[in-house]
């Protein structure tokens, strides 16, 4: 016999979904998804064990990181899992909370379950979490429940005068009850739906120190792009490289650039109708696409790289590129076009709507138009985006202020930080192209935190500059779970939802 302690990945959810179905027999036979599981995996890969006995999973524990104080001891299992959603897992938390941890019945006597608490308990070492906290079951209780209450169960459970097989099993382990939980597992007939609050505290825990704290502030750097004409590209190069070496003296994390901000470089192709000109410009995108991710190694700062035009299978399209520091790129490509850039340029929407994850959080980027439709932003607030980047392109103030407008909009009901950076200038010899407004700025959600007209900082309108802000991650997880209003968790989720379709 080989057994053998690891990491859960999704190629083992036949396995998992067997050993589940035996394990949750006196539960209703309710197991996890694989969508619920793969969802987990993405989240907290490290906190997804199993057991494997010559190879087949038969013993699982799955985990999320919290920050416990907000949650208290009062919690349910919805609650602390934020509806089975896994919204609540926070990798800067202090706690490892146990969702889940079972055998199959086929192999209890084999000590499986004290594997899979010591693999936890190195976990939360490794991590430098304060402890581990879960729900358990008592399914012993319903024997008794008729003479004893929960807490005298519990106290002879503890003086072994009772045996548990879960309370009994967790005692042995080191963790000790907290309180108890009522209507804590609905369902749990076994229980009479009661629970234990269980802990074990992590004596090598070091604490947080305040330059944990400062690595949630992010530095933001946006840059307000003269349009204005270039004799070559070398020029162009010039100007580009001057920015992102600016922002990085000022160790930001992200510098941004407008929404086609390169089109100055039509102007050679002005002879040519519009639509053929933009696929002429967006021939040159490879390359500055690779020379904007090579200043993003270079000067050490993520680069999310205005928009461009990129054509494929004869598609044009409106992308912007995240340059990370790292040296990988990501794309993303504008999901509504504008009745303009439909008319003179024949362009097409994206189709693909995801966060990214980058090394200062998850972000979220949308172009221009895409800002005004509240049902994107919505969709990565609940991928877990903490910023949402807006590179736009408007020629008057009637449409830079539905930007403007709709962009504090996101930040206030996904309690988020917005970005948005434009142009400014003409482009006399450019058609379609001639006049930019903008004022860039970065926007908050409103609360006592935050500035009472919810604006963190901006521009002077229609000037070339750059914008360098700070902002603190730490705030939106305090307004998110103690906030004036919690508009994330106060939807109406059982009556509304926003969903992605592809």
């Amino acid at each position: 016999m080989n057994i053998e302690t690891r990491k859960l990945t999704l190629e083992d959810y036949g396995d998992l979904k067997e050993s589940m179905e035996q394990a949750y027999d006196t539960l209703g036979g309710q197991i996890w998804s694989k969508q619920t599981i793969a969802r987990l995996l993405k989240l907290f890969p490290e906190g997804q064990l199993c057991i494997a006995v010559d190879d087949k999973v038969v013993a699982c524990s799955l985990a999320i990181i919290v920050n416990y104080d907000e949650y208290g001891d009062k919690h349910t299992y919805q609650m602390i899992t934020g509806s089975y959603t896994f919204s609540t897992h926070n990798p800067n938390g202090d706690t490892l909370y146990g969702i889940e941890i079972f055998v199959s019945p086929e192999y209890r006597g084999l000590r499986l379950g004290r594997r899979l608490y010591e693999a936890r308990k190195e976990l939360c070492e490794s991590l430098n979490l304060k402890s581990i906290i879960a729900g358990g079951r008592i399914p012993g209780y319903h024997q008794y429940a008729e003479t004893l209450s929960p807490r005298q169960y519990i106290d002879k459970v503890k003086a072994k005068e009772i045996y548990d097989p879960t309370l009994t099993f967790q005692i042995s382990n080191d963790f000790h009850v907290r309180k108890v939980l009522k209507n804590y597992l609905p369902g749990d007939h076994e229980s009479k739906e009661f629970a234990t609050l269980i802990e074990w505290n992590n004596i090598y825990y070091q604490g947080v120190d305040a330059s944990a704290r400062s690595a949630k502030t992010i530095r933001i750097g946006l840059v307000q792009w003269q349009m204005r004409l270039f004799p070559d590209m070398d020029a162009f190069y010039e100007q580009v490289e001057f920015f992102v070496d600016a922002v990085s003296g000022y160790k930001s994390d992200f510098i941004m650039f407008p929404e086609l901000f390169n089109t100055p470089l039509l102007q050679p192709y002005n002879h040519l109708p519009e639509m053929e000109a933009m696929r002429k410009l967006a021939e040159l995108t490879p390359e500055i696409v690779e020379k904007i991710q090579s200043y993003a190694v270079s000067y050490n700062v993520n680069v999310i790289s205005g928009s461009m035009p990129i054509l494929e299978n004869n598609k044009l399209y409106n992308a912007t590129y995240l340059c990370h520091r790292s040296g990988k790129t990501e794309e993303y490509r504008k999901i509504h076009i504008t009745p303009n850039e439909l008319k003179y340029y024949g362009m097409v929407g994206g189709d693909k709507i995801q966060v990214f994850d980058t090394d200062c959080g998850k972000i979220g980027i949308l172009i221009c138009y895409d800002v005004e439709f509240p049902e994107l932003s919505r969709i990565y607030a609940d991928q877990g985006m903490q910023i949402l980047f807006v590179p736009f392109l408007t020629d008057t103030q009637n449409g830079y202020t539905r930007v403007r407008r709709c962009a504090q909009a996101r930040a206030i009901e996904n309690e988020c930080y917005v970005a948005i950076a434009g142009c400014v200038g003409n482009l006399p010899k450019v058609n379609n192209m001639d006049i930019q407004f903008a004022q860039s700025a970065v926007f908050t959600p409103s609360d006592f935190a935050f500035p009472t007209n919810a604006v963190k900082a901006e521009t002077t309108p229609n000037t070339e500059m750059m914008l360098v802000v700070d902002v603190d991650l730490h705030l939106l997880d305090e307004l998110h779970h103690f906030g004036t209003v919690k508009i994330l968790k106060d939807r109406r989720t059982d009556l509304y939802e926003v969903k992605l379709l592809k």
